[in-house]
């Protein structure tokens, strides 16, 4: 198998980032974990691109490993004649990387410093002596056709004469209205067994942000430090009257003004929360002058601050400053990062790509893979998911992340106006064209929602002023829309309990046919599998035919999300010799499931070490088909299975996603109020999921 990849470019600021964050997050869907190398990297502390890789897949590599050489390093060995050390050292360090991953993502150099030519030489050298194939990457900025066919041509032709395979060729930034017309143009130029793909110029990563901007000023963050991240597209320069400059603004425009514009400075923080201008990125202020007291008294006052940045020198000579710095995708931009792996999967990622850069398969499910895989089924078929807790912080910041992946269409309920000052004081990139803002109370749906409620519940005494009452909560008028099909299914729970999200259900979206329990489902992604647990969260303790329900539902579950069901009935013993009541409810609850699903794997009762362990179950259970590779492990009770969970969650590091509510007609998932923004994420595709079926 090809144990690597080398991804090399022709030039600087050719959107490399993109093709190895995309790359990583391919790979690691078929193995379960892969290494990152730069043979050279920037001067600068800590290299931004192993920052980003390791921080957004929490790759556990030593930072030392992942470079051989800094820019510096690398031109002092060249000018002393030491190109052969240079390249041993590489290979050194590749090889140790080598024995420890299955497969090796190498990104070659930046480009950035003098001697170009010597330098693409030098990547073609490195990955024909690692001896691996590469990935060419060109960008369309500031080319014609000829430049860009003739620049290409001659890296793909000088990499195969030095026998470096060329997988694939990337053209990258290319203007939106020519992408068909280079995906032609790659056809003719390279050779049938090349891929070719083109990825359009996307604006968004194209733009510095307010943080890089400063870094590279090196002025002072006065206000909005919070806001760092914002884009920042044009910059207006605040030279002229105040009436004249307000029309020129557009939108995530940074406005350059002196300090001592008291006048600019207020009217474009007043022109960014009205809603009869564009908002804007931010304020640079220039000249070394900090506004004067009273205006400071003022912008302090204000609830929603952009950056403001106070720079020493003029506004001409900061103008020119801005208008040559070149964004970056950096480890705390997850915009950014998100933005370039939609990318990735949109335009590059494909089956038969990942089958020719890998020759076999794993068996192993690792969290990574595990999270790509339900990624891709929730963009298959993009479902409706109402988040009724408009207004928590962790909902806000999971929505931005999976609109930005293009996953679920949202519905969000709460003040539309609360909601967006809300995003805006946490600096939360939400984007309200894509998402639906409701005020259950004030909405269109309110009254014909209260009457239905009223006629679903006037049985039980409902009258219709409780009807109104109880659908102003949004937990009922969240239930109430996957009820009236204006929603696929909800998530909630971040600041509710469990019984207030699950209660509405019961009421009105009630069981499937078959089944007369609500019950739950943890994934727990281990290091080398993904095992579904239930339940831990919803009985606390049922009887021999609840438990047999729980264990049918838990393994369809399970085959609905791509893990081939092997139940494990657990208890304090295996097989035939325990005896009391608590072993007996587990006995007979796997003899009720094997007469009604005689098509399912299932072993019980059985114990948690002869279950997941091999050797274990071979010893205790040598007939059985699920003994020590069981991928759906059923609990006698809650007690067992929520402290378990727990404990296995803690002592190994796993993940856990969940709990995933089954038997329900239509899908509501709980979040613990500890939830975190990853937590919620997983919910929210899980649920969509759920809605596919």
């Amino acid at each position: 198998m090809n144990n690597g990849i080398y991804i090399a470019t022709l030039e600087a600021q050719s959107g490399k980032s993109l093709v190895s964050l995309g790359l990583m997050q391919l790979a690691l869907t078929k193995l379960p974990k892969v290494g990152y190398f730069r043979p050279i990297i920037g001067d600068r502390k800590k290299d931004n691109h192993i920052e980003t890789l390791f921080s957004h897949f929490k790759i556990q590599q030593a930072y030392e490993t992942a470079y051989a050489f800094t820019q510096s390093e690398y031109l002092d060995k060249i000018n002393q004649g030491k190109q052969d050390e240079l390249l041993d050292t590489i290979i050194a360090k590749y090889k140790k990387l080598e024995a420890e991953y299955p497969f090796i993502l190498v990104e070659g150099s930046d480009f950035s410093s003098e001697g170009n030519f010597m330098e693409f030489d030098f990547n073609v050298m490195i990955a024909k002596n690692l001896g691996i194939p590469a990935i060419l990457i060109s960008s369309g900025l500031g080319k014609n056709k000829k430049e860009f066919s003739a620049s290409l041509q001659l890296a793909y032709n000088t990499y195969t004469e030095e026998d470096v395979e060329v997988l694939a060729v990337v053209a990258n930034k290319i203007k939106p209205k020519n992408v068909e017309l280079v995906q032609t143009l790659l056809k003719k130029l390279l050779p049938a067994k090349a891929d070719c793909f083109v990825v359009p110029r996307l604006e968004e990563l194209l733009q510095p942000t307010l943080k890089e901007i400063n870094e590279v000023l090196k002025g002072k963050v006065l206000f909005g430090q919070q806001h760092l991240g914002n884009r920042s597209g044009k910059f207006k320069v605040g030279a002229m009257q105040l009436r004249h400059f307000l029309t020129h603004l557009e939108n995530n425009s940074l406005v350059i003004t002196p300090g001592d514009r008291g006048d600019i400075i207020l009217a474009v923080l007043q022109a960014h929360i009205s809603d009869n201008y564009p908002q804007v990125s931010g304020i640079i202020l220039t000249g070394d002058v900090i506004p004067e007291e009273p205006i400071m008294k003022l912008i302090e006052g204000l609830s929603t601050v952009v950056p403001i940045i106070a720079v020493k020198e003029g506004t001409f000579k900061i103008a020119n400053a801005i208008g040559g710095i070149k964004a970056n995708i950096q480890s705390d931009n997850q915009f950014k990062i998100d933005a370039s792996i939609a990318a990735f999967q949109k335009h590059i990622a494909s089956e038969k790509f990942l089958n020719k850069l890998l020759s076999y398969e794993s068996k192993i499910m690792t969290p990574r893979m595990f999270q790509y895989s339900l990624i891709q089924k929730a963009r298959k078929d993009k479902k409706r998911i109402v988040l009724p807790e408009g207004l928590d912080v962790r909902i806000l910041s999971a929505a931005a992340r999976l609109l930005t992946l293009d996953l679920v269409d949202i519905s969000l309920l709460g003040d539309p106006q609360l909601i967006k000052n809300k995003c805006s004081a946490e600096g939360i990139a939400l984007d309200f064209d894509k998402i639906r803002l409701i005020d259950p109370v004030n909405s269109e749906f309110y009254d014909d929602y209260v009457n239905t409620f009223y006629e679903l519940r006037k049985h039980k005494g409902i009258s219709l002023d409780e009807a109104k009452e109880t659908m102003s909560d949004v937990s009922y008028f969240g239930t109430m829309m996957i009820h009236k099909g204006d929603a696929d299914g909800m998530v909630s729970g971040a600041a509710h309990t469990t019984g207030h999200t699950i209660r509405p259900a019961l009421q009105f979206i009630k069981t499937k046919p078959d089944v007369s329990l609500v019950s739950s489902v943890f994934f727990m992604c281990l290091d080398d599998r993904v095992s579904v647990f239930g339940d831990c969260a919803i009985n606390p303790n049922p009887n021999a035919a609840e438990l047999a329900e729980i264990a049918i539902s838990s393994a369809e579950s399970s085959m609905n999300f791509g893990i081939e069901p092997r139940i494990a009935m657990l208890s304090y013993s295996s097989g035939s010799s325990g005896k009391g009541a608590d072993v007996d409810k587990v006995r007979e609850a796997t003899e009720i499931v094997k007469q009604k699903r005689p098509d399912l794997k299932i072993e019980g009762p059985i114990q948690y070490d002869a279950a997941v362990d091999k050797n274990v179950g071979q010893s205790k259970l040598p007939n059985s088909e699920v003994a020590g590779d069981a991928t759906v492990l059923i609990f006698p009770d809650l007690n067992t299975g929520n402290n378990t969970y727990k404990a296995v969650q803690r002592e190994t590091g796993a993940m856990a996603i969940g709990p995933m509510l089954q038997g329900l007609n239509k899908p509501v998932n709980d979040l613990s109020r500890g939830c975190t923004i990853d937590d919620i994420f997983n919910t929210v595709v899980l649920t969509a999921i759920q809605a596919q079926e």
